[in-house]
């Protein structure tokens, strides 16, 4: 690398040069501040934080002004690489070509594809804003086998909370601390919403707002909290169904909320004998307008169908009547209207429970979550439900919560964020002030309408996927799965063994193409993802399987194309590496 500095503050001036200011926004990590781009003679030549964006208001850290650096760094690919002839993989012996003659290779090789069988080509994508565009191309190249960042990320937390209250944190939502009383944190790390989050709370501590973190670690956050909490790694999930549980014992949960904003009054299946247990029981005869969105679902708000309980010979309503019940004067009787409430339903004649009835049971005393890893912080946090927590009958204590970014990591990430947007939701702080507060157009149905190619039947040569590759599954009929209920994707996404797959699990492709597990592939293009190191979980069998090969001498994955800005683990192992051009945008 050359020892000439790339700019020397020292030179003056030229007095013909251009100068201009172009506003944008940064792309150093995940928060994306407004900049201001200042150039000469079309040159990157400073970068500050813009005082007119909404977001940081001018702010910006070391890394985001840091940016010319990797605009100019001397390590940017500038031209596409092929692996020299007679090499092998993961040497590194590489020799450039042509984008013309690049692009002719690529040509013929995805045509051919398309042609026969467009699932043998996988695209996947890393951490970028090419989503949108790269998940178009894999529609409309007709492949199903296309992924992103986010199903090894964070889109498990964003998942949970989509599938639980239609929306989720960052650029679908986020804490009302203007308005707030208290505000939990829990296991959010610096750098992520850092700018932003950083001057909310100062402000907000100045305004003599309360502070608590939850972390394993005292983070810079938990510094300057009011009482930092520590707990257990991995046991988030564990303290939210606590604090449930001890919500709906002590009754402080928002009854007028989760009548009329949740289903909680809606009836599930718990019929052993049936094909839909565990579903919604929907009424045939009911209002469907939106074969996506059906709501002919039997109990909820303002219905009143009839149900025969077992342990009563008269009709009862599960609607807005019973959460509000008169019997719920005294906590010990508080809950007896949904005591034994697995009912009969007429005229279906399924046996079925209100959907709030699993909760409780999930939280009781007698399951996992009252386990003496949290029981002590239960305890410890009952006095301050009974007291704070009590107003939220006034509403006189917002109680706005930013969540873990470590949970997207963790095995049990995605029903951890869900127990937490059910606590959200019992004590009613979605979308009031001082709570967290979606952003537009969210929040969205509950699941989104997206849905995933059903089958093999959506495959055809020479055709575009008769749906986005990426989706939300609802019913076992969205499963991307053939008749015999194998999955159809590479990385087995949407199939009976990853339902709930949303970005992909783009850390199993590499395994399974390996292994011809559905199926062997012909090429992977992997965008801006160095899958042979930071997302594979295992480097060094990863890094075996790229290389290894057939009895007849044939690599077992034939094709890899990598399209990076910089030289990575990864691109050793391919036989083309395009270079990314990163531009800043004019406003």
């Amino acid at each position: 690398m050359s020892t000439i500095p790339i700019h020397d503050p020292t030179a003056p001036v030229a007095p013909d040069a251009k100068t201009e200011v172009k506003t944008t926004t940064c792309y150093m990590c995940a928060c994306r501040c407004g900049i201001r781009v200042h150039l000469r003679d079309g040159q990157v030549r400073y970068i500050e934080g813009n005082p007119e964006h909404p977001l940081n208001k001018g702010i910006l850290c070391a890394k985001g002004s840091s940016g010319i650096m990797k605009q100019y760094s001397p390590a940017r690919l500038s031209q596409p690489l092929r692996r020299k002839a007679g090499t092998e993989r993961g040497a590194g012996h590489y020799e450039p070509i042509s984008w013309d003659e690049t692009f002719q290779i690529l040509t013929d090789r995805l045509s051919h594809l398309r042609a026969t069988d467009p699932k043998k080509f996988a695209l996947f994508t890393g951490r970028d804003q090419m989503q949108a565009l790269t998940g178009l191309f894999a529609r409309q190249f007709g492949t199903p086998n296309y992924a992103a960042h986010g199903g090894f990320c964070s889109v498990n937390m964003a998942a949970g909370m989509i599938y639980t209250i239609g929306g989720s944190f960052w650029e679908f939502g986020g804490p009302d601390l203007e308005r707030a009383k208290v505000f939990v944190m829990i296991g959010t790390a610096e750098d992520h919403h850092s700018n932003p989050m950083k001057a909310a709370l100062s402000k907000y501590k100045r305004n003599g707002g309360r502070f608590i973190a939850i972390n394993p670690i005292r983070s810079g956050y938990a510094a300057i909290a009011d009482e930092w909490i520590p707990i257990k790694p991995g046991t988030d999930g564990a303290l939210f169904m606590a604090l449930i549980r001890e919500l709906i014992s002590l009754g402080l949960y928002d009854r007028e909320f989760v009548a009329r904003y949740t289903n909680a009054g809606q009836l599930v299946n718990q019929d052993d004998a049936s094909d839909e247990l565990g579903m919604m029981l929907r009424n045939p005869e009911g209002d469907i307008r939106n074969p996506l969105r059906a709501h002919n679902f039997f109990g909820g708000i303002g219905t009143a169908e009839s149900l025969w309980p077992i342990t009563r010979p008269r009709p009862i309503r599960l609607c807005l009547a019973n959460l509000k019940c008169p019997m719920a004067r005294r906590p010990s009787r508080r809950f007896n209207c949904w005591k034994n409430a697995c009912a009969i339903a007429r005229p279906s004649g399924l046996r079925a429970s209100p959907a709030f009835q699993p909760i409780r049971f999930a939280s009781s005393p007698t399951s996992w979550a009252s386990r003496p890893v949290t029981k002590a912080l239960s305890c410890r946090l009952r006095g301050r439900m009974s007291g704070a927590w009590s107003t939220r009958a006034s509403k006189a204590i917002p109680w706005p919560f930013m969540r873990c970014a470590v949970w997207r990591r963790i095995s049990n990430g995605f029903q951890t964020v869900r127990a937490l947007s059910i606590l959200m939701s019992l004590l009613g702080t979605i979308d009031r002030p001082g709570g967290f507060r979606h952003k537009a157009p969210y929040p969205r149905a509950v699941p989104p309408n997206a849905r995933p190619p059903k089958g093999p039947q959506s495959i055809k040569p020479n055709t575009p996927l008769d749906a986005p590759p990426l989706g939300w599954v609802e019913t076992p009929g969205d499963l991307c799965v053939d008749d015999a209920g194998e999955a159809v994707r590479i990385d087995k996404g949407f199939s009976w063994e990853y339902p709930f797959s949303a970005h992909g699990l783009m850390h199993n492709v590499i395994t399974n193409a390996w292994r011809g597990d559905p199926y062997p592939i012909d090429t992977l293009w992997l965008f801006m993802a160095n899958m042979a190191w930071n997302s594979t979980m295992n480097t060094s069998e990863v890094r075996k399987m790229l290389t290894d090969k057939h009895e007849g001498g044939d690599y077992k994955i034939p094709f890899i194309v990598v399209c990076d800005a910089f030289q990575s683990e990864t691109t050793a192992f391919c036989r083309f590496d395009f270079a990314r051009h990163h531009v800043f945008g004019a406003a």
